[in-house]
C-alpha cells in the first residue's frame, strides 16, 4: 500500500512537470493561460451560475487538453523523425487543428454564456 501511494504521488509530480514543460516551451500555452485568467475573472465579475461555470470549465479544459496533446505529439514526432517528413508535418498540422477547433468551440461557449450578462450590464 505504501508503494502504491508513493507511486501515485510520483505520478502527480510527473504530470505537473509536464504542464511546466508545456508552459515553458509553448507560446500558445501562455495565450491560453491569459485567456483562462480573463475568462475566470469575467465569470467572477458576472457571478456566473453553477451551470454556467460548468460550461466555462469544460471549455477551458478542452483547450488545455488539446494544447497538451498537441505539444506531446510534436515532441514525439520530432524524436521519431528529426528531419523533415511530409507525414510528420501533416500530423503536426492536424494536432494544431485540434487546438484550433477546441479554441473556437470555447469562444462560442464563452459568447453564449457571457453575452446575456453583457447585455444585462448595458441595460443598467
Amino acid at each position: 500500500m505504501k508503494n502504491f501511494i508513493l507511486y501515485r504521488i510520483k505520478s502527480f509530480q510527473f504530470a505537473i512537470h509536464g504542464i511546466f514543460i508545456m508552459l515553458k516551451g509553448e507560446r500558445n500555452a501562455w495565450v491560453h493561460l491569459l485567456a483562462t485568467f480573463v475568462v475566470c475573472a469575467t465569470g467572477l465579475y458576472f457571478k456566473l451560475s453553477n451551470s454556467e461555470w460548468c460550461w466555462i470549465v469544460l471549455a477551458i479544459v478542452a483547450v488545455w487538453t488539446a494544447e497538451a496533446l498537441n505539444t506531446a505529439l510534436e515532441f514525439l514526432a520530432d524524436v521519431a523523425s528529426p528531419n523533415f517528413h511530409p507525414m510528420v508535418e501533416k500530423g503536426k498540422d492536424v494536432s494544431s487543428g485540434a487546438v484550433l477547433i477546441a479554441s473556437i468551440g470555447s469562444v462560442v461557449i464563452a459568447a453564449l454564456v457571457f453575452w446575456p450578462h453583457f447585455l444585462s450590464g448595458l441595460k443598467h
